[in-house]
């Protein structure tokens, strides 16, 4: 197993007059305490705070002098957070800005849930109550609301297209059942991808354990929004099951009400994608990502290959 964990820096890593303007938006004083949170390959902060009057709130900002397309995404998840209903399973804005410029910050400021990332290998009540929690995303945000948001299948177009690069410059150590069925992968990444172009559900389109948070309630709340997307309301249970598989566990009851062929279509391009990119340099500051994706694509393909006609 590979930790889906970055190389983050911390809360006073941050420049003296963007914590205070962190802050302001949280009220109560002066933050006396931040503690770091592992997950997600973001190299900026991600912190749990508590100021001196006892209010907590999570921190996250980055600035494009770390990596650039981590600020984007930073910009994009403040926008779709920031539009996101009260009754959704999705953390409340507090506040957030953006200073500008290439040695600027991106900061969002959320309100601290009380939780924790369901265990792994997953256990059955937690799986339950992710899929309870995609179900309240799909009644909260379908149709899905007009603010810019991209379709799943422009988003993942390029990214559906890795069989196809694997196929154009095999690596030495490709599976031999993998180049002998790179024409079935293929062809099925790219059905995968038409099935994208439907619907008209808000998709989260990450959904993994360290990207959720399992109240003491039971109920989970899932954080982490800068892929979110227009597509199928199914895109975000098949993405569950994949995290189940990777850490081993069985997700057939998951995926047991779905097309099967549309399941491994699908998979099947995430398998290309996670093949492919794996072999690709490290990004700036995040020196763990290719070895995760690597992990990604080896727990998937045994569980694809049984199911690919």
């Amino acid at each position: 197993m590979v930790a889906a964990t970055g190389v983050r820096i911390g809360w006073l890593d941050l420049p003296a007059g963007v914590r205070q303007r962190v802050e302001q938006i949280i009220g109560g004083g002066r933050v006396v305490e931040a503690v770091s949170q592992a997950g997600g390959f973001s190299p900026g902060t991600a912190d749990r705070v508590r100021t001196e009057t006892g209010r907590r709130a999570f921190v996250k900002a980055v600035s494009p002098a770390i990596n650039s397309q981590s600020a984007v995404m930073a910009r994009d998840e403040l926008r779709i957070t920031a539009a996101m209903p009260a009754h959704a399973p999705v953390p409340r804005l507090l506040g957030g800005f953006d200073t500008g410029g290439d040695d600027g910050w991106v900061v969002m400021v959320s309100e601290d849930i009380d939780g924790a990332h369901p265990r792994t290998p997953w256990v059955e009540s937690e799986i339950d109550a992710t899929l309870a929690a995609l179900r309240e995303v799909a009644a909260a945000l379908t149709p899905a609301p007009a603010i810019g948001l991209p379709r799943a299948a422009d988003l993942l177009r390029e990214d559906f297209a890795g069989w196809d690069r694997v196929a154009a410059d095999h690596p030495a150590d490709l599976e031999p059942w993998v180049v002998d069925r790179l024409p079935d992968l293929r062809a099925a990444a790219a059905r995968g991808l038409a099935a994208l172009a439907t619907g008209d559900s808000v998709a989260h389109l990450d959904i993994r354990a360290d990207n959720l948070l399992v109240r003491p309630d039971g109920r989970v709340i899932i954080v982490d929004w800068p892929w979110a997307c227009v597509g199928p309301a199914w895109l975000d249970t098949v993405l569950l099951a994949l995290s189940v598989v990777v850490h081993g566990g069985n997700a057939d009851r998951i995926v047991a009400h779905l097309d099967p062929g549309l399941v491994t279509d699908f998979l099947a391009g995430l398998a290309g994608y996670f093949r492919h990119i794996s072999r690709l340099p490290s990004p700036p500051g995040l020196p763990t990502v290719r070895a995760f994706q690597r992990w990604q694509a080896d727990a998937l393909l045994p569980w694809l290959r049984p199911r690919l006609p």
